[in-house]
C-alpha cells in the first residue's frame, strides 16, 4: 500500500497477508482525505488500526502525532516498523483493546475507528468518541453496508463500506 498524498507520498506501508485486518481501500482514502481538505488535525487517534493507512496518510499530510490503538501483537509491530520512515512524527502505540483505552482517555483534533465489520458496539463506540473529540473535530467510523445509520452523521456510501462523519460543534 502507498500513501496518496502528502509529505510521504508514494511511501510504502508494508502489510501482510497473514494478519487479521482489513486495509481502508485507496479510493476510499482518498475520497475521504478529500472531505478532510483542508488539513488541520494535528493530533490523531487511529482506532482498531490494523495496517495503520489511516493513521500514515494523516502523518503524511500534517499531522504531529498519532496514537495507533491496535490489541493484536504482530499488527503492532507492524505498525512500529513502518513509522521508522517517518522520523519527524511522534507515534504512540497502545496494544490493547480499544474500549479499554477509551477508559482513560485524552483528547484528539481526529479520530478514526475501523472496528471488525462484525462489532456490534458500535453505538457505545461513537457515543465514547465523541466525548473525546476536540471542539471542531472530526470522527471518521468505518463499517459495512449494513449497518444502521447513527445519530446525526454525514454518511458516505462506497459499495461494501459506509464512512460516518461526525463534527464535534
Amino acid at each position: 500500500m502507498q500513501l496518496l498524498a502528502g509529505r510521504y507520498k508514494g511511501a510504502r506501508i508494508k502489510t501482510s497477508t497473514k494478519m487479521p485486518y482489513r486495509p481502508t481501500l485507496s479510493r476510499i482514502r482518498k475520497s475521504l482525505f478529500d472531505i478532510l481538505f483542508p488539513f488541520n488535525y494535528q493530533n490523531v487517534l487511529d482506532l482498531f488500526s490494523g495496517t495503520g493507512i489511516l493513521g500514515f496518510e494523516a502523518a503524511s499530510r500534517g499531522a504531529n502525532t498519532i496514537t495507533f490503538v491496535e490489541k493484536d501483537r504482530k499488527s503492532i509491530q507492524l505498525l512500529e516498523s513502518n513509522a521508522n520512515q517517518f522520523p519527524d512524527i511522534d507515534f504512540v502505540f497502545n496494544q490493547q483493546d480499544v474500549y479499554t483505552f477509551l477508559n482513560n482517555p485524552k483528547s484528539y483534533d481526529l479520530i478514526f475507528a475501523d472496528p471488525p465489520y462484525t462489532s456490534s458496539n458500535n453505538h457505545e463506540l461513537v457515543e465514547t468518541v465523541l466525548k473525546i473529540l476536540n471542539k471542531n473535530g472530526k470522527f471518521i467510523l468505518e463499517t459495512n453496508k449494513r449497518s444502521q445509520p447513527m445519530m446525526n452523521a454525514i454518511v458516505k456510501n462506497y459499495g461494501n463500506t459506509i464512512i460516518s462523519i461526525w463534527t464535534k460543534e
